[in-house]
């Protein structure tokens, strides 16, 4: 069904965020190829000590990272189809099931941008369905990475709407490998969307200042390598304020 471009654009009330607030809708993520075990290791501890949503690795160290985090209330994120999205839905299914075997909680996968752009809604959206239905099934969460930078905003927009037809958990709006997400990006599939699915966004977001213009434009989480780096910033400036309001 077309949506009105009035419903795709809105964002939310700006709202003041603590430390605490701000870190809990952040996936600390790191995917590069070069990453050793012991940053991994690093990474899933500052998860805990920051009190981040989840540590998002890439799918050989989801297992290392499990171990660290396991009991704490932080969650493990991977990637399937990563990062063009043009694997065969059976090695996507196969990778899900894997990777929530060895214990990833937070399932990201990267649709079929060619098949999209090419037309093909039927191809797109049966392999939607199935990982969203093998996900669950396995008690797992399935986000959906649509790629925005590449989308025309017709395709944009059918993508989410597959999204929730397909009951996923959350959109995304890419990998950060094609390009960044924009705060309209973020809008425009939280008007499709609705509250039918989160909204996560993924990018070079590495201050306050564009993670909070994020989430006021409806993202409910944001993947990020400078989590540590964003906290950290606000943490410092917390106490500027706090020493501003100090009677003299």
């Amino acid at each position: 069904m077309p949506v009105a471009m009035s419903q795709v654009t809105c964002g939310l009330p700006k709202i003041a965020r603590n430390r605490r607030q701000l870190a809990s809708t952040i996936n600390h993520s790191l995917f590069k190829p070069e990453v050793v075990r012991d940053r991994i290791i690093q990474l899933s501890e500052e998860a805990i000590s920051f009190g981040f949503a989840a540590v998002c690795v890439n799918p050989c160290w989801i297992g290392l990272a499990a171990s660290v985090v396991h009991g704490t209330g932080v969650k493990v994120a991977s990637v399937i189809g990563f990062p063009l999205g043009a694997s065969h839905t059976s090695v996507k299914r196969f990778e899900a099931q894997e990777a929530i075997r060895v214990g990833a909680q937070e399932i990201e996968m990267v649709i079929n941008v060619g098949a999209l752009k090419s037309g093909e809604r039927r191809l797109v959206q049966s392999e939607i369905e199935s990982l969203a239905a093998l996900t669950h099934n396995n008690e797992a969460s399935i986000k959906v990475i649509l790629e925005m930078p590449l989308l025309t905003l017709e395709e944009q927009i059918l993508a989410c709407q597959l999204c929730v037809a397909a009951d996923v958990d959350f959109v995304k709006t890419a990998t950060g490998f094609q390009g960044a997400a924009t705060e309209n990006d973020v809008a425009l599939m939280r008007g499709v969307v609705g509250d039918d699915a989160g909204v996560e966004v993924a990018g070079e977001i590495c201050t306050v200042a564009a993670a909070n213009a994020m989430l006021d434009s409806g993202a409910d989480r944001i993947g990020t390598i400078h989590s540590v780096a964003i906290i950290t910033e606000l943490a410092a400036l917390e106490s500027n304020q706090a020493l501003s309001i100090q009677p003299a």
